[in-house]
């Protein structure tokens, strides 16, 4: 019997756990909620439960088991597998996470950042098979990327490196980034920023034809209301279309003139706002790159999608061996 990959996707709103194929395919999973307010310890161990849970309720044992792979949205010290800093979970910081995970299994477990996750899945199951060398960039709630350079993920000096979300493309932006910092790209182009920007057009007297009521919420709003907006004909949800990915268009402009990848592979909640969202990003950056591009760039959408994080944290299984 092929073994088993075991991934864990730890983020700020979803703990999503499950049994991985050795091809890629899902073949179980859990989804908890309620791990919000706990601490570090009690998180973790009720992450060696699931897993344990997992492989029982599907005939498995731990010795049926490659290994257990682990992204976290945030910064981490790759080698150690401690986790520096995240704005998505209380506590957590400094935390070490890999050697208490490691404490309830006997086979490896390996931790990331979610965006190198998902990164090394497309590499071993989807957009990115293949292919030695590309770049994965998920637009979601926040912006992070992966980098893969001869077939390895490149972590950099203490693994943080692909934190493209922070690198500053508009300082002249008001808006702030989770960081600190102002202009960062993600504080530019991605979910966390959507209802201040919807917010600021419409205080300047741009005409929404998505709010209705006097006294609205604007923290309700999200990419899913900006798509429906868009659907509708909202003239503000095309406008922060339009801005977000010009700003996107920027960000692939400066990977490109870092990296030279072969791809760029696109991911995230905010890839569902479709094509004219990614032909906006497309236009921005081919105006930006003109003569400079000599051979072509592909420029693809992610396979994984919404199980991106818990396959690809799997698929970091695989590495190990390799």
């Amino acid at each position: 019997m092929k073994k088993v990959l075991c991934g864990v996707d730890l983020g700020g709103t979803k703990l999503s756990i499950g049994l991985v194929s050795n091809d890629g395919q899902l073949i179980d999973r859990r989804l908890i909620y309620d791990h919000k307010c706990m601490p570090e310890d009690m998180v973790t161990e009720q992450i060696a439960l699931t897993i344990k849970q997992l492989l029982k309720a599907n005939n498995y044992g731990q010795d049926d088991l490659l290994g257990v792979g682990l992204g976290f949205a945030g910064h981490l010290r790759f080698a150690d597998g401690v986790i520096i800093t995240t704005s998505n979970l209380s506590g957590f910081k400094g935390y070490p996470i890999r050697d208490r995970l490691q404490a309830f299994f006997k086979v490896p477990v390996i931790i990331d950042n979610d965006a190198n996750a998902q990164a090394y899945g497309e590499f071993q199951f989807g957009a990115g098979k293949g292919y030695s060398d590309f770049i994965f960039l998920t637009l979601s709630t926040g912006i992070g990327a992966g980098i893969v350079i001869n077939r390895k993920v490149y972590r950099g000096f203490t693994g943080t490196a692909g934190e493209l979300g922070h690198t500053i493309i508009d300082p002249r932006s008001e808006f702030r980034c989770t960081c600190g910092n102002k202009g960062c790209f993600m504080a530019c182009a991605s979910g966390l920023v959507v209802a201040d920007v919807y917010r600021k057009k419409v205080k300047e007297g741009k005409k929404s034809l998505m709010i209705h009521e006097e006294n609205f919420d604007f923290r309700t709003i999200d990419g899913k209301f900006i798509k429906t907006g868009f659907e509708n004909g909202d003239p503000v949800s095309i406008e922060i279309i339009d801005e977000f990915a010009a700003y996107t268009g920027i960000g692939l402009y400066n990977i490109f003139q870092t990296f030279n990848p072969p791809l760029i592979i696109l991911g995230g909640g905010l890839t569902h706002w479709g094509d004219y969202y990614l032909d906006g990003i497309k236009k921005k950056f081919y105006s930006l790159v003109g003569d400079m591009l000599y051979d072509p760039i592909e420029i693809n959408l992610a396979v994984l999608q919404d199980d991106a994080g818990l396959i690809g944290a799997a698929a970091l299984t695989k590495e190990l061996f390799l």
